[in-house]
């Protein structure tokens, strides 16, 4: 462990070094990419910092054991600092884990109703404002993207951004079918219905990334149509993009220009593209890693909401709360929380045991 964290301390120093140039500041690319490592490095590089301080505190700590009119204040602050030190060393043992190297980026969210029809349209519209609320209370900022809107004000299909730090290494989670058990705001009768949404998280890919080929697209204008409603004024600027390597479309209709509905549209393009490739190069260990935590795969149910029961159900972790209120509130941390720490104590068996 200690070799590693020496060489990531090394590193960081010239990280730190190589920022500092001024040819290195004038190439934004070059800039962009070591920044991006030495933020990746920083909270490790932090850690065993202060690992070697509380080391270097506990030597003389016990130094100071040998004298008698110091000794009990010694070995009260040895103590206090071998509790530190112990929890410090399991962090130290986590922050060695695979890091997903998306975890540090902002993610484009789509939302898809699924089985229920109106039911599934009106869920995908309560999903996407409980992402709000939850990017909301982090900080976050969000995006609409792209929206398509049932006949009464649901979300057939919504797409939109989610911008901070660190906002991948939360809401990657939430990849997967969100089931919803209640009655519908249709229904005379009182019968409860199952309906079902796809969430799909992307990490947001940026120009560096990849780059794309004009000629591998096709861009079409057109009207734009739907019922209208609260996400967004419709325009006559739509624009629909085709990759056509892969067959990959994407479309974006706002307020705004056209310009921006193509530039809104490339984002999502380009975390599409980036997500496939990744996919296809990571698949033993993503699937590894679905069949153990159930992050990714979209096809996978993870979650129920039974609003009868006022209850909550994340099926990877067998995890039950009983306040579906203030999770539609965006309350999700909680629910995170439990499943980062399965992930992370998954990943130390497999350490322990190779």
């Amino acid at each position: 462990m200690r070799e590693k964290y020496e060489w990531m301390l090394n590193r960081w120093e010239e990280l730190e070094q190589a920022l500092a140039q001024p040819e290195v500041a004038a190439d934004p690319e070059r800039w962009q990419q070591l920044s991006r490592e030495r933020t990746e490095l920083e909270e490790r590089v932090t850690a065993w910092k202060r690992y070697l301080e509380l080391q270097r505190m506990e030597a003389e700590a016990r130094e100071l054991e040998h004298d008698p009119e110091l000794a009990e204040d010694a070995q009260a602050e040895l103590k206090a600092l071998g509790e530190e030190k112990a929890e410090l060393e399991q962090r130290l043992r986590v922050l060695l884990l695979p890091v997903d190297r998306n975890d540090d980026r902002s993610v484009v969210m789509e939302i898809r109703a699924g089985t229920g029809g109106e039911e599934a349209a009106l869920f995908a519209g309560d999903l996407y404002r409980m992402y709000q609320r939850y990017a909301a209370s982090h900080g976050w900022k969000t995006e609409l993207l792209s929206v398509s809107e049932s006949d009464l004000g649901g979300v057939k299909e919504g797409v939109f951004l989610v911008t901070g730090r660190g906002v991948y290494a939360r809401l990657k989670y939430e990849s997967g079918v969100h089931r919803v058990q209640r009655v519908p705001v249709t229904d005379t009768t009182g019968k409860k219905q199952t309906s079902t949404c796809t969430v799909a998280v992307l990490p947001e890919a940026e120009e560096v990334d990849l780059r794309i080929d004009p000629a591998d697209l096709r861009i079409d204008t057109y009207r734009a149509s739907g019922h209208g409603g609260q996400y967004v004024n419709r325009t006559d600027s739509a624009i629909r993009i085709t990759h056509l390597p892969t067959g990959i479309v994407v479309t974006c209709q706002d307020q705004k220009s056209q310009l921006k509905n193509k530039e809104q549209a490339m984002k999502v393009l380009r975390s599409r593209l980036l997500d496939k490739m990744q996919r296809e190069a990571d698949a033993d260990y993503a699937q590894k890693r679905r069949v153990q935590v159930g992050t990714g795969d979209r096809s996978e149910r993870i979650r129920t909401y039974n609003f009868h029961e006022g209850r909550v159900t994340d099926h990877r972790i067998g995890l039950t709360l009983y306040k579906i209120g203030e999770i539609m509130d965006g309350a999700l941390d909680e629910i995170i929380d439990a499943l980062r720490a399965e992930e992370q104590a998954m990943l130390l068996r497999e350490a322990e045991g190779n």
